[in-house]
């Protein structure tokens, strides 16, 4: 690695031996910042924070998540692991495996990776609980969407915790893989993972003995993915997490989900199948059947286009239609909710090709056509999180087989990149203010300008 001598003064009085570590990697972490500067932070400004106000961010922000996930680990040599493991998570090596971390660490070998990730003892839902709080901390607001979602992790044998030949959208196919379910925060401050389960199909939990193999404890049973994310809205509630929306694709808008977010009055946008059924309860309209045939008897006029969120090339332009099929009591799913909310059918066209996305909809009456597109909106806000974290932070570089290590592995990479979106909001922060105080500074030499020019 190429060494940058350059200064290093932090932004507050650091401990001794933070301080010696920053200044000892300082070259190095730069290169890894620089990278993930350009691929996860540059383009999501919304002004020109320097990469020299980045890294400064980044080594305070690496100091703040050590002490935030040090009551996790009961011996200091284990949280010590734990913190080189998260720094080299943020290195520039193409593979986050363990003989690539440990010489990014210094260590003699990868043994302490694995410890970290298999013999050690500690909690790697605690670990979880810590990046829920740092990300509601940084990125928290009233109005934000929850989006769960899965992605797979590609294996080779049949060892590996949960592992089976099952789709996973990674390949395009079925294949030999393990499927993690995930939740994302995502707010106008950014966007960050703040749960997951690692997801066995019953060929696993009817077999103990393969359970037992992978260490799995004995109170998992079979779940369903969209019992899997039920169970992470609940906690995230349970933890008084600020949201307001769900979102999420067909695999989860159908039974549980729905049922359990009304019951906690949250709105939702929830993918639905082609040939899911709807019925109207309205006196002005009767819709009833398939979706695809709700909306083959609607006219063209009903179709409205707007955008679902900008992307890297632009507004995503889609035409949409909504029906409102009914207007229902809070009161009837929750003895703490008022007011009126309306289930619906909110349908997307792409106009390149004319492919249709049905979603069923669950909001309080009066909801804007432009709120539900929104919601729908941040959905690929986590298929984006699931590419940054697989290539700059090594999510699916996990090399253990149990399910603690999957756990384990998973929640690092999660506070890993929980960190870097916290950076990148206090840049965007930092980026607006000082425009801010560009543009106040070019009005009034322009004011002055014009007083010393009049007569």
């Amino acid at each position: 690695m190429i060494a940058i001598p350059i200064t290093y003064t932090p932004l507050c009085p650091m401990d001794e031996p933070i301080l010696n570590l920053l200044t000892y990697h300082y070259s190095c972490i730069f290169l890894r910042v620089l990278n993930l500067w350009v691929t996860m932070i540059l383009n999501e400004m919304n002004g020109a924070a320097s990469i020299e106000d980045v890294l400064a961010l980044t080594l305070e922000a690496l100091r703040d998540a050590r002490a935030r996930m040090r009551p996790v680990f009961g011996q200091e040599r284990v949280a010590a692991s734990a913190g080189r493991f998260l720094e080299t998570l943020l290195g520039n090596e193409p593979r986050k495996t363990g003989w690539m971390r440990a010489e990014a660490a210094g260590d003699p070998g990868p043994w302490r990776q694995q410890a970290l990730l298999g013999r050690g003892h500690w909690d790697a839902d605690a670990l979880r609980d810590v990046v829920r709080d740092h990300v509601v901390e940084h990125l928290g607001d009233t109005d934000a969407v929850l989006v769960v979602d899965e992605t797979g992790f590609l294996k080779k044998g049949s060892a590996s915790c949960g592992v089976g030949r099952q789709y996973t959208g990674s390949a395009g196919k079925i294949t030999n893989c393990q499927i993690g379910v995930f939740a994302a925060y995502v707010s106008d401050k950014g966007h960050a993972f703040l749960d997951r389960a690692l997801y066995l199909p019953k060929a696993w939990t009817e077999k103990p003995e393969r359970l037992a193999a992978a260490h799995v404890p004995g109170d998992v049973q079979f779940a369903s993915k969209p019992s899997l994310a039920t169970a992470m809205i609940g906690r995230a509630l349970a933890a008084d997490v600020p949201f307001r929306w769900v979102a999420g694709d067909s695999v989860y808008g159908v039974g549980e989900l729905e049922m359990a977010l009304r019951r906690a009055s949250r709105g939702y946008v929830l993918g639905v199948n082609a040939n899911h059924h709807f019925h109207s309860w309205r006196p002005d309209v009767c819709w009833a059947g398939e979706a695809r045939e709700i909306v083959d008897t609607l006219p063209d006029a009903a179709w409205v286009r707007c955008s679902a969120g900008r992307g890297t090339k632009g507004e995503r332009l889609y035409d949409w239609l909504y029906c409102p099929m009914a207007d229902l009591e809070a009161s009837e799913y929750s003895d703490t909710s008022t007011g009126t909310w309306t289930r619906g059918l909110l349908v997307r066209r792409n106009p390149s090709d004319g492919d249709l996305a049905y979603f069923t909809t669950w909001c309080p009456q009066g909801t804007p056509l432009e709120t539900l597109v929104r919601v729908e909106g941040t959905r690929w806000r986590i298929e984006e999180g699931f590419e940054t974290a697989k290539n700059e932070f090594g999510l699916d570089h996990n090399e253990t087989r149990s399910w603690h290590g999957w756990h384990r592995h998973v929640s690092l990479v999660m506070l890993a990149y929980a960190m870097m979106a916290a950076v990148r909001s206090q840049a965007n922060a930092m980026a607006l203010k000082k425009s801010q105080l560009h543009k106040r500074g070019r009005l009034s030499a322009g004011q002055s300008r014009k007083f010393d020019a009049s007569p």
